[in-house]
């Protein structure tokens, strides 16, 4: 195992037969040079009677190979206990370049006077163990019991700050000079399997398609190669990426990561999913406290985190701080400056449909951090703002800082408003699909209606409001100008933004 020549994608294969086995082998050789043969998924009756034919198949495979037999509490398919995992490495027959055997039973067959002895070779084996309930204790003694073999560790992450120890054991490998594969699992560790293979890690594991993965978080190998362009990350790469919970649903780490490629700009962008963000700016981001040398350039920020981390911050720009909501962070020498990108990214494709808001009247729904960007650019464009909430504590809130009328919700009709904005999460992609803050009839009569909401891109308030006749606009312009405007606030550089807004529409239809 030559670091120079290692592979730093490994697709796992995970087959109930030899014939699917053989046509994903077949799929994953067009991807990548290395794959992982989960024997554990196969059915007995194929494991049993058909391993000459595995062996030929893994033989004539153009590229290397790991086999793994892997037990049910450590993610595997079977149950498998001790004797069951032994007898079957020490009878195996499989040809392969390397071999997968968790920690325990590599200990039992190097230092047990009773067991059967293995036939494998240890040069080529990797020495491995899965926690599923988190991320150990005692995470550098297992490390140090590996010490005979390379090692693969893997564990739950249950929160973005749960990546620091992984990203700590791929250091102190690398300082000892061994080989390692370390991974946090979960949407929460996404970003050691992105950035683990840059930082050291002998490799990464990859899915062939979203809908094969055979660990939590996982990505695929288009992911991985198309989106994050993982094979060009090196440790000069800057990182970036987008802090909140949840974040999977994100279509920023396709804009962001297509506009990079697009400006040949070395740096990536990454999920963080974290509850503390207190605690996640401190150990893993502040340059003063942070417990991770890399080169972290900024991050986005959405829910629940947009008012609460300015407390984290060094200094945060006026207009986010009228606004009281942070959506961007950069990092500049020591220290952590905030601005709220959400405001100019909302209104630039407004005025480019509607023209000069001077006077214009506008509807904003909504009481939200959304709802107070809007209403504070609108006031500074000179629109005349009124507010349409159910809650009557949260409207009197906003309109004492932004100078706006308010009305109720319920009942409410928007005839003679020229834009009428929806935001409010109501018609988002999921148990909010259905939902519209408006109906036809409240909106005939308005000029223009323009949903934040992007995900879906026609949602049921847009389709109402093409029903009343009114001019339409989605949300996702709004997603890709606010992401632009990040671009040019961490680069100092022009944001190919038709690039930005091809790769949101790509990543739209693929939902």
């Amino acid at each position: 195992m030559d670091p120079s020549h290692q592979p730093r994608i490994c697709i796992s294969l995970c087959e109930p037969t030899v014939a699917a086995l053989e046509g994903a082998i077949a799929a994953a050789v067009r991807n990548s040079h290395l794959i992982e043969v989960r024997l554990d998924c196969l059915e007995p009756l194929e494991l049993k009677n058909r391993a000459a034919a595995i062996t030929k198949l893994l033989q004539e495979a153009p590229c290397e190979s790991i086999l793994t037999f892997r037990p049910a509490e450590e993610g595997g398919r079977r149950e498998l206990d001790e004797a069951a995992r032994q007898t079957f490495w020490s009878d195996a027959i499989f040809s392969s370049s390397f071999f997968d055997v968790e920690l325990d039973l590599a200990e039992n067959f190097q230092t047990s006077e009773t067991s059967p002895s293995m036939p494998i070779d240890w040069s080529r084996t990797i020495c491995s163990h899965h926690d599923f309930a988190g991320v150990p204790d005692k995470l550098d003694q297992i490390y140090s019991r590996m010490s005979r073999t390379p090692a693969r560790v893997a564990v739950q992450a249950k929160d973005a700050i749960d990546c620091l120890p992984v990203f700590q054991l791929l250091e102190r490998a690398r300082e000892d000079g061994r080989e390692m594969i370390a991974i946090a699992m979960g949407i929460a560790g996404v970003a050691t399997r992105i950035l683990g293979p840059s930082r050291g890690g002998f490799l990464t594991y990859a899915s062939l398609d979203s809908e094969t993965a055979t660990a939590p978080g996982q990505l695929s190998v288009s992911e991985l190669t198309d989106v994050y362009r993982l094979e060009k990350l090196d440790r000069h790469t800057q990182i970036l990426g987008l802090v909140g919970s949840p974040v999977s649903h994100s279509l920023s780490p396709l804009i962001h990561n297509s506009a990079f490629a697009a400006t040949g700009t070395n740096a990536v962008y990454v999920l963080f999913e974290t509850q503390d963000i207190k605690t996640f700016i401190r150990r893993m981001i502040h340059p003063r406290t942070r417990e991770l040398d890399w080169r972290l350039r900024g991050l986005s920020v959405t829910a629940p985190h947009k008012f609460t981390v300015m407390e984290q911050l060094d200094w945060v720009e006026p207009a986010a701080r009228e606004i009281g909501a942070v959506n961007t962070i950069v990092v500049e020498g020591e220290a952590l400056h905030g601005f709220n990108t959400d405001a100019p990214g909302f209104i630039k494709p407004l005025v480019q449909v509607f023209g000069d808001l001077h006077d214009a009247r506008c509807a904003v729904i909504g009481a939200g951090g959304a709802a107070s960007a809007v209403l504070w650019i609108l006031k500074e464009a000179g629109a005349k703002a009124t507010l349409f909430v159910r809650d009557a504590g949260k409207a009197s809130a906003l309109v004492a800082r932004f100078g706006a009328d308010w009305m109720p919700l319920e009942g409410a009709r928007f005839e003679g408003f020229d834009v009428v904005i929806n935001a409010t999460p109501l018609g988002t992609l999921g148990q909010l699909e259905s939902e519209a803050p408006a109906t036809a009839s409240q909106l005939r009569g308005a000029r223009l209606v323009y949903d934040l909401v992007y995900n879906p891109t026609e949602t049921k308030f847009l389709r109402e409001a093409r029903e009343a006749g009114c001019q339409t606009l989605g949300g996702l312009v709004m997603l890709v100008a606010q992401a632009a405007e990040q671009f040019k606030l961490w680069t100092d550089a022009a944001p190919p933004e038709g690039v930005m807004r091809e790769a949101g529409e790509r990543g739209l239809k693929k939902r």
